[in-house]
């Protein structure tokens, strides 16, 4: 048996989903209903249900709130019908700001905000009500974008310092859309294309593809993570992509966040003689999950033509062994790739320190 989901997607029907809801709305009512009990009232909801193409969610949900009722549970019934308002204002917000932007993808980047912040100062109502006090009729639908965008950042106070974290993912998402058409419109698919492309621009260091083949480079498009976005706050996101992602010569950022960290990655690793391929992938993982922060130099160089990698040198002539007997915060290491480079900026006296 199929059901009809709200947004006219066809998928099987899971009576497992029913019972869950039924337990919730009695736990919100601090009850607690014996199993035998919640499996009678899920049989008599299934026996009430039409077999054919007609079951809808909504169907399903009239039939658990006349049970309810039936069997006495009266609070909980209340319970579960103010919850299912709740829910379908939560909806309404968000097929409301999809529609006013024009941007029908935008409603599922809404529904994850609304589930990842529930906390009662991180509404969406809030969101559009700010973004309504920007929004012109002569905007593009680019230009809403960045006016949702702003709406979310100037609703970031001490008091509801995630609004940050929304305005990022809502950055990201106008950031995404656009690159990926730019892509779509120069015929350019999957990584290595990609890196095909730059390197012919002079944007991309010939070394990296030298050394990585396709099948390698196949593999680390693998270890891509674009759930780890959602890590950013806006004000990070936003530097990124202006400062440190690969750019145009017009200053359009031609890369992802999760793209640059794993071409530093495949920088860093090119010259491991074994496992080379964990390597890119322990520190892909470590600069996605920002576990580590690199030094300027190395975000901004690794990966391209000019490839200079540390902000300290040493002069020439200088003994390292000298180095080693001043105090710490004198000293400076001079690294170019790999481990070295990395624990430079990690503040590591050798490669086996990066070790996870």
């Amino acid at each position: 048996m199929n059901i009809r989901k709200r947004t006219g997607e066809v998928v099987p029907f899971q009576k497992e989903k029913i019972l869950n809801a039924m337990k919730k709305a009695f736990f919100s009512q601090a009850q607690e209903l014996d199993d035998r009990a919640l499996d009678e009232m899920l049989s008599v909801v299934l026996k009430r249900l039409p077999e054919n193409s007609g079951l809808t969610v909504e169907r399903v949900q009239d039939e658990v709130e006349r049970v309810l009722m039936e069997c006495g549970h009266y609070e909980v019934a209340k319970a579960y019908i103010l919850y299912r308002e709740k829910r379908a204002a939560l909806r309404r917000v968000r097929a409301d700001l999809a529609r006013e932007v024009g941007d029908d993808a935008l409603e599922d980047v809404l529904r994850q905000i609304q589930k990842d912040f529930e906390e009662e100062v991180y509404p969406l109502s809030a969101l559009q009500l700010k973004f309504e006090s920007f929004c012109k009729p002569s905007m593009t639908m680019d230009t809403k974008r960045e006016a949702l965008t702003k709406a979310a950042v100037e609703l970031t106070t001490v008091e509801a310092p995630k609004w940050e974290f929304i305005a990022a993912r809502l950055l990201n998402h106008t950031f995404s859309k656009r690159n990926a058409l730019r892509w779509t419109e120069r015929g350019v698919k999957g990584l290595y294309e990609k890196l095909r492309y730059l390197t012919d621009k002079g944007l991309y260091g010939d070394y990296i593809l030298a050394r990585y083949s396709r099948e390698e480079i196949d593999t680390a498009e693998g270890f891509l993570c674009p759930k780890r976005d959602t890590l950013f706050t806006y004000s990070g996101l936003d530097l990124l992509l202006k400062r440190y992602v690969i750019q145009s010569r017009s200053r359009e950022p031609l890369e992802t966040p999760q793209e640059m960290f794993l071409g530093i990655a495949l920088h860093l690793a090119m010259n491991e003689a074994s496992d080379r391929m964990g390597w890119v992938r322990r520190f892909y993982d470590m600069l996605s999950r920002m576990e580590v922060t690199m030094a300027t130099p190395t975000m901004s160089n690794a990966r391209k033509p000019h490839h200079q990698l540390s902000s300290c040198f040493i002069d020439v002539g200088e003994a390292v062994s000298g180095l080693r007997q001043r105090p710490p915060h004198r000293k400076a290491h001079r690294h170019r790739q790999g481990h070295r480079a990395a624990g430079a900026a990690l503040g590591c006296r050798d490669r086996h320190a990066l070790r996870l």
